[in-house]
């Protein structure tokens, strides 16, 4: 006889579903195929099962597969529960501002699968989202940048950021993002690259608050200095959100008199690092003062002049120092010194080594190790220093330094950008559709953000996890039946954080 599918009733109270055969007069199982608990699901089982069974009649009989004509069919199957979970993120930080339906199957796409415009029309399809025709993707690429929606994305982040009390200081910090191209244009050019890349690149500018989550992004010239994009976008910030103050916090690339100038004078404070060369200045009276010893995690106060002529200011500086800063520190000059000294025995190639000077030039080159310059990165070890126009009295030293030390979060908005969330636009060339691909992308960090905030595990893991669990759609004995997917106990525990999105 041949194959054929039986349901058994188990001890549990299930009905497991069975390929078996009968030869003289023995039923022998050949597959098991699961056990159903409810309707749909023995609907799906025995669907499965029916189809397997013509595979294995397929070859046994090298005759056509044949479908049922009574039997279950699954119509349809979609990640109903991802698309759910994203979409219910997205417009609870009120992105449906909008009022673009295909802008949000897009973020949705990148967040799930961050591919070409082209491929996530099959990311949702995958989803069972309704996935446009490409032409229809391009058309909304250019309503995002003629309709400004990077302006209402913004003004939704910041109502969000906001709506449980009032940001105290925002971070600032760039990033590159480098195409595959021969040439450059006026926007895309070659400059000073994050990733060390000769790559045309363009420079992107992100602002967030303490914990990591967007307020502002900006797109500059791959060549633009660094110093050069921080007013810019505060300006642009402040006049967005008709803000009178505000604290930025920034690394020591944007340290530079002029900005900080700027800054204090369109009525901002900031927190800004200081380069380590500054260190023996700053710090050679206090050690003339009270000694050279300092504890592990104390911080010193000093002061220095910025400027020059009419723009000259005295700026307050905090140095923390840290012991374990000062192990690694001394471990990487010791493998200097090392190279340096390989390089005046001749044992290495003339190069731009650090604690080698060389003089002379042609074939009269000669490498010597500068002794001096050692001995400051020494006496600079393990500090590290912050530049602020806040007073003391309105904020205390080791505070700076922990403000400052938040920055790591702007620095995982940056990874999640452009590894999570693949921000280098290389499929773009028009300078407005590199704009939209970032306005998308930046609708995503922010939906991932979120998520992350409220469900302690990152987009990545949050995809992987959902996406697997589809509802399916089956047609029995000529009715719709739809099979919601079995959620686990720690599938179950993420949804529980996140009742509000799911309805569970």
């Amino acid at each position: 006889m041949s194959p054929f599918v039986r349901k058994v009733k188990t001890a549990s109270g299930a009905t497991a579903v069975q390929i078996v055969e009968k030869r003289n007069g023995q039923r022998r199982i050949l597959e098991h195929v699961g056990s159903a608990h409810d309707e749909a699901e023995l609907a799906v089982l025995v669907s499965a099962a029916q189809q397997r069974l013509h595979g294995v009649q397929d070859m046994l009989e090298l005759t056509p597969p044949r479908r049922s004509a009574t039997g279950p069919v699954v119509e349809h199957a979609a990640s109903q529960l991802l698309v759910q979970v994203l979409d219910g993120a997205y417009q609870q930080l009120g992105f449906g501002v909008t009022g673009d339906e295909l802008f949000a199957r897009l973020v949705i796409a990148r967040l799930v699968e961050p591919v070409s415009k082209l491929d996530s029309i099959r990311v949702l399809d995958q989803l069972g989202v309704s996935a446009p025709h490409i032409n229809t993707v391009y058309k909304c690429l250019a309503r995002c940048v003629t309709r400004d929606y990077r302006g209402m994305l913004a003004a939704a982040c910041w109502a969000h950021a906001t709506s449980t009390g009032p940001v105290a200081l925002v971070m600032y910090d760039l990033t590159t993002l480098h195409f595959q191209i021969e040439a450059e244009d006026q926007l895309r050019r070659v400059g000073m690259s994050k990733e060390r890349r000769v790559d045309p690149q363009v420079t992107v500018g992100l602002l967030v608050t303490a914990d990591g989550f967007p307020l502002e992004v900006a797109m500059f010239e791959g060549n633009k200095a660094e110093t050069k994009t921080l007013i810019p976008v505060i300006e642009q910030f402040k006049t967005r959100h008709q803000l009178a103050e505000l604290v930025v916090v920034a690394d020591a690339g944007m340290l530079s008199a002029a900005n900080l100038n700027a800054l204090e004078d369109a009525g901002c404070t900031f927190i800004v690092g200081s380069r380590q060369s500054h260190v023996p200045y700053d710090l050679g009276e206090h050690f003339e003062r009270h000694g050279n010893y300092v504890a592990d995690g104390a911080t010193i106060e000093a002061s220095r002049d910025m400027g020059t002529g009419k723009d000259k200011r005295t700026r307050r500086v905090v140095y923390q120092y840290s012991f374990a800063r000062h192990k690694r520190e001394n471990q990487t000059i010791n493998a200097q010194i090392a190279k340096a000294e390989k390089v005046a025995a001749g044992q290495r190639p003339i190069a731009r080594d650090r604690f080698v000077t060389v003089t002379g030039d042609g074939d009269g080159k000669k490498a010597e190790i500068n002794w001096d310059t050692i001995e400051r990165a020494r006496f600079c070890a393990g500090f590290k220093g912050y530049v602020t126009n806040l007073t003391p009295e309105a904020i205390a030293g080791p505070a700076v330094v922990a403000a400052y030390h938040d920055l790591w979060h702007i620095e995982e908005s940056f990874r999640m950008a452009k590894s999570d969330l693949q921000a280098r636009p290389i499929f773009h060339h028009k300078k407005d559709s590199i704009e939209a691909h970032l306005t998308i992308v930046f609708a995503a960090l922010a939906v991932a953000r979120h998520l992350q905030a409220r469900t302690g595990i990152t987009i990545k893991k949050l995809v992987h996890t959902l996406r697997p669990l589809q509802s399916v759609t089956i047609s029995i004995a000529g009715r719709q039946v739809v099979a919601e997917p079995r959620i686990d106990t720690d599938t179950a525990a993420i949804l529980n954080k996140i009742p509000d999105l799911t309805g569970h």
